[in-house]
């Protein structure tokens, strides 16, 4: 089937959006390749399709459990087989999984990058019969972007077992840098990255120096109609936020990591059907989320990285339509940010003794553990130890990015069963159980394939349908899972533990100074573009993103805060550049006073240059020293 029948069939769309073809047909035609689209810019189609258009399994990798369910669904959705492996499922639903993929006809396996260096992984690999491998994310593989995570380095390994294989790896954000080392890290065998431009024409950028930043909210929801995502740092300024809104009578809720997976998919419908306006959100929320009506992405507190500005102020206006992204600054948020830095650094003893106590916790065994994952409640965790939660986190991302375990996002995974008995051995079990028959006939009745796989149940709903309770509902599986009827795996909605070594003695664990010492540095470079773009009142906001991603020729936006001001100059670019040249030449080596100044220029009238010396000092380009005479500021 042609890529475009394939489109229109299982998508409904006519035609492909721009770059998308050209990066599907350089992957037809076996190249590896690198793509590079803007948030909402469709990267998914850009494997997907192919894919598709070829025999054999993709395999996606992914590092989000949250995505990987969300584009499993969505495939399933439109009658395309495709499956997960992810932290949390037993070794024999991975197992089965697997088989599926190389016996069955699955077309996609989503699977996060530490998976495919176990040995239950590699072996089904090398008899699947593949056709591309996807990395999704994939700037996780630099150590100069802002994810950076060790387990991506082992994907260019696959390339040992089956180097035929085209790679197509797809990030929203990269830096010149980063995208020179996504190729290499995957062994590329020619240089190929196609980049959609990451300017945003109708999304215009807005930095508000604002102390009372509740009530400029409330000012910028009332002149911005339309749907609103404001990101916050703390899961209790989620709340805080959307109840002050509620107050004043506008329509909010909130969401972040630590909610339960009913309240976040309740939350998320709300908000995507328009029966919420606003969301108050961590960064937990946006990822897998395709809104395209957004009209306003308001930032109350300062970002890690511009990375992370692009990504989530990119999630307004995907409709092509007038956006806003508004970012609240004070001074004391500079602060805040280098604090957060400091915080995120903690001590190398201080990580040491959160891997030990992690041992302890669990009971885990020197030697024992590798690959197997443990539900973790980081508060009670932190309490036991007489440790902060912040500090904990930290600790946990440390040891992740040495490479000694997973830490997945908070989860929904829900219930699974499989019968683990023959047919007619279950019969036989009905009849001389009859309290259990029509339970049992329930379950096999409401899912299919439960002999053969793992299916997802949900245990409130075979309660409804035999009019008692869940409670009931679960200790009966309990029971079968007990006499081994069954196996049975209860939902959880805590994050995910999972040793990627063996478990060490502490004197074991090696931690690098060097590494150390280089992240801290790269963090604090993140830090400092941000403050930059932040504080910057010279330069155009458009433009200060697009260079930090190391697009050239740009030219200013015309509609970011900076440039509205530089609008009611009444000059051309042209003119402007020309007069502001002109002025740093004559003043840079010696200090004039402005008739001087104004007089030096040519072919500009004189109000005009007035105008251009005005701004310059506004916006602290140009000083007038203590005798009245204009200097260039160092």
């Amino acid at each position: 089937m042609d890529i475009h029948q394939i489109l229109l069939k299982y998508w409904g769309y006519n035609a492909f959006r721009p770059m998308q073809e050209d990066i599907i047909n350089a992957a037809l035609e076996g190249n590896d390749t690198l793509a590079l689209l803007p948030t909402g810019g469709g990267k998914s189609i850009c494997f997907q399709v192919p894919a598709m258009a070829k025999e054999g399994i993709c395999i996606v990798v992914s590092p989000l459990i949250a995505l990987m369910k969300d584009q499993v669904e969505n495939l399933t959705k439109r009658n395309i087989k495709a499956v997960a492996i992810y932290s949390g499922m037993t070794k024999r639903e991975i197992d089965i999984t697997l088989d599926n993929c190389v016996y069955g006809n699955i077309k996609f396996l989503y699977i996060s990058p530490e998976r495919i260096e176990t040995e239950i992984f590699k072996v089904r690999f090398e008899k699947m019969n593949v056709n591309f491998i996807a990395i999704d994310e994939s700037h996780c593989i630099s150590q100069w972007g802002y994810d950076f995570r060790p387990s991506y380095l082992n994907i260019g390994k696959l390339r040992e077992i089956k180097p035929n294989i085209p790679f197509i790896a797809l990030t929203a954000t990269a830096t010149p840098d980063v995208v020179i080392d996504i190729q290499k890290q995957l062994q590329f065998k020619k240089e190929n990255a196609l980049q959609k431009s990451f300017e945003r024409k109708n999304l215009a950028y807005t930095v508000l120096n604002e102390e009372d930043k509740y009530n400029r909210v409330l000012k910028i929801l009332k002149n911005v109609p339309g749907t609103s995502v404001i990101y916050v740092r703390s899961r209790k300024k989620t709340k805080e936020i959307a109840l002050f809104l509620i107050k004043n009578g506008v329509s909010a809720d909130f969401y972040h990591a630590g909610l339960s997976n009913e309240e976040r998919t309740l939350k998320q419908s709300n908000w995507i059907n328009n029966i919420t306006r606003v969301i108050v959100s961590t960064n937990a929320f946006g990822m897998g989320i395709d809104k395209p009506d957004v009209r306003s992405v308001i930032h109350i507190d300062l970002p890690d990285s511009l990375e992370a500005y692009f990504q989530e102020a990119g999630r307004g206006g995907r409709d092509e339509q007038k956006a806003y992204a508004v970012l609240l600054f004070e001074e004391a948020d500079r602060i805040d940010l280098e604090q957060r830095i400091v915080n995120s650094f903690p001590e190398i003893d201080v990580i040491k003794k959160v891997y030990q106590s992690l041992a302890n916790f669990f009971q885990i065994p020197i030697g024992s553990a590798l690959n197997e994952s443990y539900s973790l409640n980081i508060i009670d965790f932190s309490q036991q130890y007489n440790l902060e939660v912040y500090t904990v986190y930290n600790c946990l991302r440390f040891l992740e990015k040495e490479g000694y375990l997973l830490l997945s996002e908070s989860n929904h995974n829900a219930s699974r069963i499989k019968i683990e008995i023959k047919k007619d051995d279950l019969y036989e079990f009905q009849v001389k159980k009859p309290k259990f028959d029509l339970f049992l006939k329930t379950i096999l009745r409401s899912y299919t394939g439960l002999f053969e796989n793992y299916a997802k149940i949900d245990e409130f709903e075979i309660a409804k349908r035999m009019k008692t309770t869940k409670d009931k509902v679960v200790k009966a599986l309990q029971y079968l899972n007990h006499i081994e009827v069954i196996s049975y795996l209860e939902q959880t909605n805590l994050p995910q533990l999972t040793y990627l070594t063996e478990r060490l003695d502490i004197k074991d664990v090696k931690i690098s100074a060097k590494h150390y010492h280089d992240r801290k540095e790269i963090a604090v470079k993140k830090m400092e573009s941000v403050i930059y773009f932040a504080t910057a009142k010279h330069k155009c906001r458009s433009e200060i993103l697009l260079s930090y991603f190391g697009e050239k020729d740009v030219f200013r936006c015309g509609v970011c805060d900076v440039c509205i001001e530089r609008n009611k100059l009444e000059l051309s670019d042209v003119e402007f550049s020309s007069v502001s040249d002109q002025i740093k030449k004559i003043v840079k080596s010696d200090a004039l006073p402005i008739t001087q100044v104004v007089n030096k220029i040519d072919g500009v009238r004189e109000d005009k240059i007035i105008k251009v010396v005005q701004w310059l000092m506004e916006n602290d380009k140009l000083i007038s020293n203590e005798e009245n005479l204009l200097e260039w500021k160092k």
